[in-house]
């Protein structure tokens, strides 16, 4: 039997953070890309804490969380994750990042080594300048409240061939649109972060996986955020990192392939030596 996932609020100055949570033992942290939430785990989550505690959390200024009255950066995020682990009495964790929760996971064990067992980054795409412009340029057109509603269909189309059903596409939408009317804070920090990504995770010394989805870095690179011949650039960073391909991984892939990417991920956390 899956263990229930609950949700509840951690406090903070800058508003409260919803977190959901399921499972005993070792624990575990999840943290979503942008402009998405925790729920991008829902179905992951029950399958990890068969045998741990895993948590995943809204970042400020997404899903059920709060808007912060801030521009937020990654170090900002950063410093959630390390308050969210006090609050629950965490000493150490093992941390999974996707794409904008990878810059945030990198952070934590950069700045907080002695706080991270373990860490799984998953397409830590770092982009260069063409790419920091192309991301904010398309978060600042592309969510926008339009008075003939417009927006809600093209929000709908912008994903649908990427995503493998409608009731799935529905739920991405919806995350989508509690951010309109927003700034995308997540989207100003991983643009800025990126430049200084790879001199940062120099500095991470702890166990590390890296998972690439080979149709991911093809999706990005389509929409002119990434170049599909220097995604393993990271590896400069983190030379110790073991890196694994998710054959047909879209930027989806926690949603889309959760089974596959579960047994990925046991397998590194139960490694006794690395």
């Amino acid at each position: 039997m899956n263990k229930p996932i609950k949700r509840a609020f951690l406090d903070t100055e800058d508003g409260q953070i919803l977190y959901r949570i399921g499972g005993e033992g070792s624990p575990l942290l999840l943290l979503h890309q942008q402009p998405m939430s925790s729920n991008e785990y829902r179905d992951l989550m029950p399958i990890l804490a068969k045998n741990r505690c895993v948590i995943a959390m809204d970042l400020l200024g997404y899903g059920d969380s709060d808007k912060p009255p801030k521009m937020y950066s990654i170090e900002d995020y950063a410093k959630t994750v390390i308050l969210l682990l006090d609050k629950l009495g965490i000493k150490t964790t093992t941390i999974l990042g996707h794409l904008t929760g990878a810059f945030v996971a990198g952070e934590v064990a950069a700045e907080y080594p002695e706080r991270v067992e373990k860490l799984v980054l998953s397409d830590p795409i770092v982009l260069g300048e063409e790419g920091k412009a192309a991301l904010l340029q398309q978060f600042s057109e592309g969510f926008q409240i339009k008075t003939d509603g417009s927006h809600l269909m093209e929000r709908w189309a912008a994903r649908a061939k990427f995503v493998e059903s409608n009731e799935l596409n529905h739920r991405l939408v919806l995350d989508d649109l509690k951010g309109f009317g927003y700034p995308f804070y997540a989207v100003w920090a991983v643009a800025n972060y990126c430049l200084k990504t790879q001199e940062r995770f120099t500095q991470i010394k702890c166990p590390s996986l890296i998972l690439w989805g080979t149709e991911g870095i093809k999706q990005l690179e389509q929409l002119g955020l990434a170049n599909a011949d220097n995604h393993h650039l990271i590896l400069t960073a983190i030379p110790h990192a073991k890196v694994i391909e998710i054959e047909g991984g879209t930027t989806y892939m926690m949603l889309q392939r959760f089974e596959e990417i579960s047994k990925v991920v046991i397998e590194f956390l139960e490694e006794k030596s690395f």
